[in-house]
């Protein structure tokens, strides 16, 4: 069975920035996401990447801010996010998806992720 464990998050000041990671053991998976929930909202999508890094797509929110990427020979799928907000405050999510058909857009539905994992919060004081 696959698995996500996410780590990195934490407090942080407006402006600073942070990097999370997001460990798979289990499967190997097509897709890569992050999405995030801050309190009393919906779950939303942050950034995803395929299997080859060629295929990236982000939230309007965090572009040029935010950037994955993914290193296939660690499993492990990296969140860099710079010049944070307080409204980057958020539980922030790994997701995976096992199959995805190369030339389509990268998933950015929630329901379109299969794997899931437990979570880690990001906090920014402004």
């Amino acid at each position: 069975q696959g698995q996500l464990v996410e780590s990195g998050g934490g407090l942080v000041q407006a402006g600073a920035s942070l990097r999370l990671s997001c460990v798979a053991s289990g499967r190997t998976f097509s897709v890569m996401g992050w999405f995030r929930q801050a309190p009393g909202k919906e779950r939303e999508f942050v950034a995803a990447i395929s299997r080859s890094s060629t295929s990236t797509t982000y939230a309007d929110s965090v572009k040029g801010r935010f950037t994955i990427s993914r290193d296939n020979a660690k499993n492990t799928v990296y969140l860099q996010m710079n010049s944070l907000k307080p409204e980057d405050r958020a539980v922030y999510y790994c997701a995976a998806r096992l199959l995805w058909r190369s030339g389509n857009q990268v998933p950015v539905r929630s329901a379109e992720y299969e794997y899931w994992g437990q979570g880690t919060q990001v906090t920014v004081s402004s």
